[in-house]
């Protein structure tokens, strides 16, 4: 499985993380600082919607099934990243 870790420090680090098609993927946030309005990860078109924790990882299994570009955002919508499945 493809494993992305993107840390969370008042925004995403990378902001942008890429994965093949038909890969099984996991994407992993984990929060260190309390900057910033991150205290929530969200998309819409990955369809989640989760608090992040301080200092825990908390992860999700991405369809890669649909090569595209899709977004990410904190709970306020301001902050973004992006997912890209290649083909």
């Amino acid at each position: 499985m493809a494993k992305q870790t993107i840390i969370v420090d008042g925004g995403y680090q990378p902001n942008q993380v890429t994965f093949k098609q038909g890969e099984p993927a996991e994407l992993v946030f984990k929060r260190v600082s309390d900057r910033g309005c991150v205290q929530v990860v969200q998309s819409k078109a990955l369809g989640f919607k989760q608090e992040l924790p301080l200092n825990e990882e908390v992860s999700f299994t991405i369809d890669t099934t649909t090569p595209g570009t899709y977004g990410f955002a904190c709970g306020m919508d301001m902050v973004k990243g992006q997912v890209v499945v290649e083909a």
